[in-house]
C-alpha cells in the first residue's frame, strides 16, 4: 500500500533540513512540501482554507484559531524559539528611559496583535517591567489570521497609508515591536536583549516558544498513528543538528546558531520537543493570552496537543 503524501508548509531550519532532503523520512507517510517563502503566509492559508494537511504555526496563531474551532491541531513540536527581550525599539529622542514609561502612550506591534513575538514582548513589560498593558493604546500595521478574533478596546489599526516605522521616528508612537530601521535615534528599549534572556534561563525562567506544528483534524482522524510518527521524524532530524552544533562541526554558524549553542549550554537540548519538557512554556503561553485578551478563557495542555503525542519526549 502506498503511504499518502501530505501537503506540508515548513521553514528550512538546520533542525528540519533532514526532513526537506530526505535524509529523514516518516514511516507511514510522507511529505509534499510546498515552498513558502514567507512562511507567514502559510499561517493564514492554514487558518483561513485549510489549505495544507501539515503546517508550521506561530504558537498563539494557533491558540487563537482553536479557540474558534478551526480543524487542526498541534503535535509538540516546537521548530522555531527566540528570546524577545530585544524586540521592542524606541525612540532615544521621545522621552522614554524606562519600560513603565510607556504607560499612557501609544506602541506600534507589526502584523497582528496576536503574533507571537508580540506577546511575549508584552509579557516581559508586564512580568519584569512591572508595565500595566491596559495603559498602553497598542498600534496595529496589520490584521489578525483568524479573521473572527476581536482585540481589547486599547488595540487600533494604524491610520491607512502609515508605517510604524515612520510614526516611531515622528514621535508620534513611543515604540514598537517587531520592526527594522536603521535609524541612530531607534534602540532597543531592553539593553542586552540576548543576555538578559540567556541570564533568565540561568535563573530558572522561561525559553520561549514562537512555532509549532498544526495537522489537520481530518488527517489525525483517518491515521491514528501520525501524529506520533511525525514527532518522531522531527526529532529525529533535530538529532542530527543538535549532534553536529554539539560536536562544533557549523563552520560558519549564525546568530541562530550561537543562540541554540548558549542554551544548549544551560539546559543540554536547544530544541526540546514534548509536553512535559515544555509545559512551563506552553501554560506561559496560554496565561499571557488569557492575561492580553487573546484568548477568553484558558485552554487545557491536554486540549491543545494531539492524543497520540502527550506523553512523547525527544
Amino acid at each position: 500500500m502506498t503511504a499518502p503524501a501530505y501537503r506540508t508548509a515548513l521553514v528550512t531550519y538546520p533542525h528540519t533540513q533532514a526532513l526537506k532532503d530526505g535524509a529523514v523520512r516518516p514511516r507511514t507517510f510522507t511529505f509534499d512540501f510546498e515552498d513558502v517563502p514567507v512562511i507567514v503566509k502559510a499561517f493564514r492559508r492554514m487558518v483561513r482554507g485549510l489549505e495544507f494537511d501539515i503546517s508550521e504555526m506561530a504558537i498563539t496563531t494557533y491558540l487563537t484559531a482553536k479557540a474558534h474551532g478551526k480543524k487542526f491541531t498541534a503535535v509538540p513540536v516546537f521548530p522555531m524559539r527566540a528570546f524577545h527581550h530585544g524586540a521592542i525599539l524606541y525612540n532615544t529622542k521621545s522621552g522614554i528611559r524606562t519600560p513603565k514609561d510607556l504607560e499612557g502612550k501609544k506602541v506600534g506591534v507589526n502584523r497582528g496583535y496576536t503574533v507571537t513575538t508580540g506577546l511575549w514582548a508584552r509579557s516581559i513589560l508586564q512580568h519584569e517591567y512591572g508595565v500595566d498593558l491596559k495603559r498602553i493604546t497598542w498600534v496595529l500595521s496589520g490584521d489578525e489570521h483568524v479573521a473572527e478574533y476581536r482585540p481589547p478596546s486599547n488595540v487600533v489599526p494604524i491610520a491607512e497609508g502609515r508605517t510604524l516605522e515612520e510614526m516611531l521616528l515622528s514621535g508620534e508612537i513611543a515604540a514598537a515591536n517587531g520592526i527594522q530601521t536603521d535609524s541612530p535615534d531607534i534602540k532597543p528599549l531592553i539593553p542586552n536583549a540576548k543576555e538578559a534572556g540567556l541570564n533568565g534561563l540561568r535563573k530558572g525562567g522561561l525559553y520561549p516558544i514562537n512555532h509549532t506544528i498544526v495537522v489537520k483534524d481530518d488527517r489525525l482522524a483517518a491515521h491514528p498513528e501520525l501524529a506520533a510518527d511525525l514527532f518522531d521524524a522531527f526529532v529525529r532530524a533535530k538529532k542530527i543538528y543538535v549532534d553536529r552544533l554539539g560536536s562544533g562541526q557549523i563552520a560558519e554558524p549564525t546568530a541562530a546558531d550561537r543562540t541554540f549553542a548558549s542554551v544548549m549550554e544551560i539546559t543540554g537540548d536547544p530544541l526540546p520537543y514534548g509536553v512535559a519538557p515544555n509545559r512551563r512554556e506552553i501554560e506561559a503561553v496560554i496565561r499571557y493570552s488569557v492575561e492580553q485578551g487573546i484568548l477568553q478563557k484558558p485552554l487545557e495542555v491536554e486540549d491543545v496537543f494531539a492524543r497520540g503525542t502527550l506523553n512523547l519526549a525527544g
